[in-house]
């Protein structure tokens, strides 16, 4: 199951970047009194209470502005309004946000209609609810029949924590596993126009997916079920993944990069595409860094190699400049292919099911044991006068991805470097060849 999205929805200047900064933990939205400042929507994993989420901010909804001196209403005010209902439309839950200070207004109730159209679970924020008097008046947007209100302060924090209570309650748990099948699921994941849906069809035998030369053609997701020597494999196309600068002004593309980046949170593994021509770009090691942040296995895919030559590029040259930008996919397999003629797209499947099985391996608890014996017998964890730090214990407890949990006396102060050692000498006994370790430390005494 993919994050839920919560979409902020309300009309201008009612504070729903000031509640989104505020629930992403971080100042990302701009925030300020001028009305209309968001005007597309923004959106960042989350998380409250251990449940997390994908928090989506969106433009003001109002009613149509007057029109201008040519008799058409601004194209600004339509693009703004598409957005948030687009917004909606995806969204698994809502939080509109109202404004204590004003009460009930006109746009409050076009946008409380337009959540009550969507039927899902949907709180209400009455923002700036920061004096009794005002909290007092929090009862009359019971009237909105747009969910529960809550009085809150975005600004500062108040109440925000029952609002978020109330509306996860109603949002389905996700599991923090990636629910276990026996079918692998493989995301394709890159820039707009590396060859994505080309490779896609070359592998399922059929234009499922539409390839043109143009970027963005693949709006959305589509997933195919492809059996490969009695395995069923399930890949995903995706839409490509732009820098926030590059996004066009068409809402639709804008949002085609969040539904790429829930794929890359239900899959196992992540195939990254290049293009040989440029690479690696910036984004591709940002898409990269995506994967690396849901903890799914990786496969990177080189494509159009066929102009290699040219380039005077060789395999050797092109994965030591990988595993140089690349350095948080350290064990990520390269494979080089060009999609057009078929070249080197048999190998995927047979190296995704390679990166699948260690992703979800599962290891023998004594070795575990042994190994981390070793590591602290060859190099002890650094202490403090006064403060010794000792692991008494390592037990993998998940797979999708491989965690394993080691318990420790004084585990704060165990530093960065010697966790990246330790998974070192796991990864060296046990491989996890593509995928990611996760190694969590706890109190010995917890």
């Amino acid at each position: 199951m993919s994050l839920p999205i919560i979409a902020i929805v309300g009309r201008p200047n009612v504070g729903k970047s000031t509640l989104f900064n505020r629930l992403a933990g971080r100042r990302t939205a701009i925030v300020s009194d001028v009305p209309g400042t968001t005007r597309d929507r923004v959106s960042i994993d989350a998380e409250w209470r251990d449940r997390k989420f994908i928090i989506v901010d969106t433009g003001g909804i109002e009613d149509k502005p007057a029109l201008s001196s040519k008799g058409t209403p601004p194209l600004l005010w339509e693009s703004v309004r598409e957005q948030a209902k687009r917004a909606l439309a995806e969204a698994d839950g809502i939080i509109l946000v109202v404004d204590a200070m004003t009460g009930i207004m006109p746009d409050d109730r076009e946008a409380a209609d337009l959540v009550r159209r969507t039927g899902k679970p949907s709180v209400i924020a009455v923002n700036k609810a920061d004096v009794p008097a005002r909290e007092a008046a929090v009862h009359e947007f019971h009237a909105l029949g747009a969910g529960e209100p809550f009085p809150t302060s975005a600004y500062h924090g108040g109440g925000i924590d029952d609002l978020m209570l109330a509306l996860l309650s109603e949002l389905p748990v996700r599991d923090e596993e990636v629910e276990s099948s026996s079918t692998p699921r493989v995301a394709i994941v890159g820039r707009p126009n590396v060859g994505k849906s080309a490779i896609y069809n070359s592998i399922i035998g059929s234009e499922r997916a539409i390839v043109s030369p143009l970027p963005g053609t693949t709006r959305d997701s589509i997933d195919t079920r492809v059996d490969y020597q009695g395995q069923e494999l399930t890949f995903i196309d995706t839409a490509g993944l732009r820098r926030r600068g590059q996004v066009g002004s068409e809402e639709l593309e804008k949002y085609s990069g969040l539904r790429s980046l829930q794929s890359i949170q239900r899959c196992h593994v992540a195939l990254l595409v290049m293009d040989c021509g440029e690479f690696p770009t910036l984004q591709d090691t940002h898409i990269g860094g995506f994967v690396d942040d849901a903890n799914r296995a990786a496969v990177i895919i080189v494509n159009k190699w066929d102009f290699a030559r040219e380039m005077h590029l060789t395999e050797e040259d092109a994965i030591a400049t990988i595993r140089e930008r690349f350095k948080f996919l350290p064990t990520a397999p390269v494979l080089f292919t060009c999609a057009l003629t078929g070249r080197g797209v048999d190998k995927i499947p047979a190296k995704v099911l390679e990166v699948y099985e260690e992703f979800t391996r599962t290891l023998p608890p004594e070795s575990v044991s042994r190994v981390l014996a070793d590591a602290m017998a060859f190099r002890a964890p650094p202490s403090k006068p006064g403060r010794r730090v000792r692991i008494s214990q390592a037990t993998q407890t998940r797979i999708g991805p491989p965690t394993i949990v080691l318990r420790a006396s004084h585990p704060e102060l165990i530093h960065f470097s010697y966790r990246r050692y330790l998974e070192n000498r796991f990864r060296a006994a046990f491989g996890f060849t593509g995928s990611p370790l996760k190694l969590e430390f706890m109190n010995e005494a917890g």
